[in-house]
């Protein structure tokens, strides 16, 4: 099997549209998530982070005219645009692979399409958009399984690489509030009265947000990031609520633990979930006590751009990255007093450390979990 790594990434959030831009802003403590007192998405005022339409029309007609993209194809084709300059990866060639993670998609288009075909509302369609926009020959895989699908999006890509059925692979992942996202939610009753607090005793409930996020993995490229394994499971609780026990993502952690050949005490920081809401927040911790990982250091990056659903786990993993690169801990934001049974290691301030080997998680509706984990070398 080969040896995969990390050789570009890019984010695009509230807080900026590439990777420094965000991390500057969370190194000053800044978030995103603000209260919208009128919109379209939603009848009441609620907090959400939101990315401002206005810079990123500007941003993509630097690459592009734009004006045959949807909003979500455009931050997706803006990312990994930004992600891919200046690596040597040929987009042209059948050894790419364009891997796309959503929730949603273009589902924005089921209200207003009038501009665009009607099969744009399927996440297939639009894959192939965005991967067309690259001129890439093979037909893209598309990973939509609720709030994971980001982390096993990268899971995928690091398969087919070791398996050497591509030598490189772009993931991308994004999605765009909408109405039918906010309803779902409110549905719930799962959105916070304010900008979230992972695993904060007083944490209400989640806070939306947008975004795109791309990792490139290659195995020909190197770097001194390395992606060792990961794994998936689903404990088929409930559909929309978390095992009490943590089953599903114990098992992922485990796995992704056995399979890298590594043990728990190994682990230095985990980037966790961290959705704020009493349930998530709680499994999580039991999840992460039942894997032996206390000692390790944990966060969320919620507070600062709130949950960016298909676009999470790939943002989240590169703030990961970027943290194993420079032995550098970003703080919870949102977090003061501790809010779970466990006694998890909840970093309250930004801090160095001295790392070597990382885990992110991540769990969705439906009893999907999955984990995975990268090496400095």
């Amino acid at each position: 099997m080969k040896d995969v790594f990390v050789i570009s990434e890019n984010i695009i959030t509230s807080l900026g549209f590439d990777t420094e831009e965000n991390v500057n802003n969370i190194k000053n403590y800044k978030t995103g998530i603000c209260k919208l007192d009128k919109s379209d998405f939603w009848t009441e005022p609620f907090f959400v982070s939101l990315i401002n339409t206005e810079r990123l029309n500007q941003e993509f007609s630097n690459i592009s005219e734009g004006k045959e993209y949807t909003r979500f194809e455009k931050l997706c084709i803006l990312s990994a645009s930004k992600a891919l300059k200046n690596t040597p990866i040929d987009v042209k060639s059948k050894e790419t692979i364009f891997i796309i993670s959503t929730t949603k998609g273009n589902i924005d288009l089921l209200k207003n399409s009038q501009d665009f075909e009607e099969d744009r509302v399927y996440i297939d369609k639009a894959a192939s958009i965005i991967s067309s926009f690259f001129n890439n020959p093979n037909t893209p895989i598309v990973v939509s399984n609720a709030c994971i699908s980001g982390v096993l999006a990268i899971n995928t890509a690091k398969r087919l690489i070791s398996a050497g059925l591509y030598k490189n692979a772009v993931v991308v992942g994004g999605d765009i509030i909408t109405e039918f996202v906010v309803s779902g939610f409110q549905s719930f009753k799962s959105l916070s009265f304010g900008p979230c607090k992972p695993f904060d005793v007083s944490r209400d409930g989640l806070s939306m947000g947008e975004g795109a996020s791309t990792i490139i993995l290659s195995s020909e490229t190197k770097s001194n990031i390395r992606v060792l394994e990961g794994a998936s499971a689903n404990d088929a609780n409930h559909i929309s609520g978390p095992s009490k026990t943590g089953e599903g993502l114990y098992i992922a952690i485990e796995k992704s633990l056995k399979n890298s050949k590594i043990d728990a005490t190994e682990i230095d920081y985990i980037s966790a979930h961290g959705t704020a809401t009493p349930y998530n927040d709680e499994m999580e911790a039991i999840a992460i006590g039942r894997a032996g990982l206390l000692n390790s250091f944990v966060n969320s990056y919620k507070g600062y751009f709130g949950h960016t659903l298909g676009a999470a786990g790939l943002a989240e993993s590169v703030l990961a990255i970027y943290s194993l690169k420079n032995n550098f801990l970003f703080a919870s934001l949102g977090f003061e007093n501790k809010g779970v049974s466990e006694d998890l290691k909840v970093i309250e301030k930004h801090k160095e450390v001295k790392l070597n080997k990382i885990l992110k998680i991540a769990s969705g509706f439906g009893g999907c979990n999955a984990s995975i984990i990268f090496d400095k070398i």
